[in-house]
């Protein structure tokens, strides 16, 4: 079925068809339908208008809501780019992001550029770029754009310019600034034509709001950047960057996870008498205020294991305490374990913690440990101790629970398979405490996980943090 009308559709309208008067029919007449003819035809050009901007606020919504779902300085850029490109009617683009102390946030980002394209980029002089010249201007004299209609006919570029966009088949490029929500500058973001061209009004309007609300976003990421880095140093710094040097004993620490800084705490102790103290645990909550309580109660660790740490249920007794005196609304877990390793005697004490594995040339067994509360947990706590008598050669392999709920299988499950990766580990690896601790957390913590803390929050669940500490005992008695 056919029709001759248009479709009543915003935006399109059928055509007004205007006849001569009809005989009979005054000029007056005739000059009023010419003007209500007018007045309809004015009505429907605002209404092309009005639709037209409803579907750029639509495309700007849309594309603006893709922005929250990054969670990295790099996704947005990257995300930036691809908006933006989409916006300025480009397919190439890149983005030169350099804040003001940029805690090494500085870098150059492409879209449809790779790393030789960018590197030719970098190559073009600074006051002929540009992203350079936005980069660079005068606060108060920056210019809002820049446009390059014709790079290979504009004169005023630098030949390198011109040689560099023509190997590459740029023909225009289109440039804005990136800034803050409070107009400080984060960089410039460029837009490169395979023809000589440049972005309409409305085409350039629409990527100057994209770009504002981009900016803020970027400069969000950033400072979450920074805060999950201090607190990462903040905590490294809590737990100490060496290990103690004593005779008898080889010693190596694995730790990963904790990107915005987390509640687990490890040390290793050099005592009198050549003695060694090792504790691991964990204070519940995660962010800076854990961190800041992990740190309290480490302290107090360190200091209850000078004064009386060959008696560990009396240390962790005394930490107890401090976690009700300092933090009475968490609870902990804790592993603290008094070594001799002259004689390679060792007495545990744990509360609600996981129990230490014994690793040697015949054998590879769980250390039974009491069972027990974690601190604080009930009005009182209270457990013996556990007393080891290791051969020459094994190692004490302590470990904490994210080590077992990183595998995302039950707690039962998880021991299984800590155990028989330690297990089936080569003679070689069990020799060495470094190479065992890297083994077991590889083959536990799933691939890539520990790359992603290194980057950052990625999409998903943040990667759990994880310890191992061995523990090998050379000495004779």
């Amino acid at each position: 079925m056919s029709s001759s009308s248009l479709p009543n559709v915003t935006g399109i309208h059928p055509p007004l068809t205007l006849s001569a008067p009809a005989p009979g029919r005054s000029a007056t007449t005739a000059r009023g339908l010419r003007g209500l003819a007018g007045a309809a035809g004015a009505a429907g050009a605002m209404q092309d208008r009005m639709a037209s901007w409803i579907s750029d606020l639509t495309t700007l919504h849309d594309l603006s809501e893709r922005l929250p779902r990054t969670r990295t300085v790099e996704e947005a850029l990257h995300e930036t780019l691809r908006a933006g490109a989409s916006l300025a009617g480009a397919r190439r683009g890149l983005i030169a992001l350099r804040p003001p102390d940029s805690g090494g946030h500085d870098r150059l980002v492409g879209l449809g550029l790779d790393p030789a394209d960018l590197g030719d980029l970098e190559t073009v002089p600074r006051e002929s770029a540009s992203h350079s010249r936005l980069l660079d201007a005068v606060a108060d004299a920056c210019p809002g754009e820049i446009a390059c209609d014709d790079i290979a006919g504009d004169t005023e570029l630098h030949p390198r310019h011109r040689e560099v966009a023509a190997r590459l088949g740029c023909a225009a490029s289109y440039a804005q600034p990136l800034a803050d929500g409070d107009g400080g500058r984060l960089g410039a973001a460029v837009w490169f034509y395979d023809e000589p061209a440049r972005p309409d009004e409305r085409r350039r309007h629409l990527l100057g709001l994209y770009l504002r609300q981009a900016g803020q976003h970027i400069a969000n990421r950033i400072e979450l950047d920074r805060a999950r880095h201090d607190a990462r140093e903040l905590h490294q710094g809590l737990l100490g960057r060496r290990l103690p040097v004593v005779p008898g004993a080889t010693l190596a620490v694995r730790h990963g996870g904790a990107a915005a800084g987390g509640g687990v705490f490890f040390d290793a102790l050099r005592l009198p008498d050549d003695a060694l103290g090792l504790a691991v645990g964990t204070v519940s909550g995660s962010g800076p205020a854990t961190t800041a309580a992990m740190g309290r109660l480490l302290a107090g660790l360190r200091a209850y294991a000078v004064m009386e740490g060959e008696d560990p249920v009396a240390v962790l007794s005394d930490l107890e305490l401090l976690l009700r005196v300092t933090e009475s609304a968490r609870c902990a877990t804790a592993l603290y374990g008094y070594a001799e390793p002259a004689t390679r005697r060792v007495v545990l004490a744990s509360a609600g913690h996981p129990p230490p594995l014994v690793v040697g040339r015949d054998r590879v067994e769980f250390a039974e440990t009491t069972l027990s509360a974690p601190l604080a947990m009930l009005s009182c706590w209270e457990a013996p101790s556990v007393e080891l008598e290791l051969a020459p050669g094994e190692t004490l392999l302590l470990y904490n629970e994210g080590l077992l709920h990183a595998t995302g299988e039950p707690l039962d499950l998880a021991f299984s398979r800590l155990y028989d990766v330690v297990a089936q580990a080569p003679a070689e690896l069990r020799r060495e405490p470094g190479a065992l601790a890297e083994h077991v957390r590889g083959e536990l913590v799933p691939a890539g996980a520990t790359a992603a803390a290194d980057r950052g929050p990625a999409a998903g669940p943040e990667p759990r943090e994880t310890v191992l500490v061995a523990a090998r005992f050379d000495a004779r008695g």
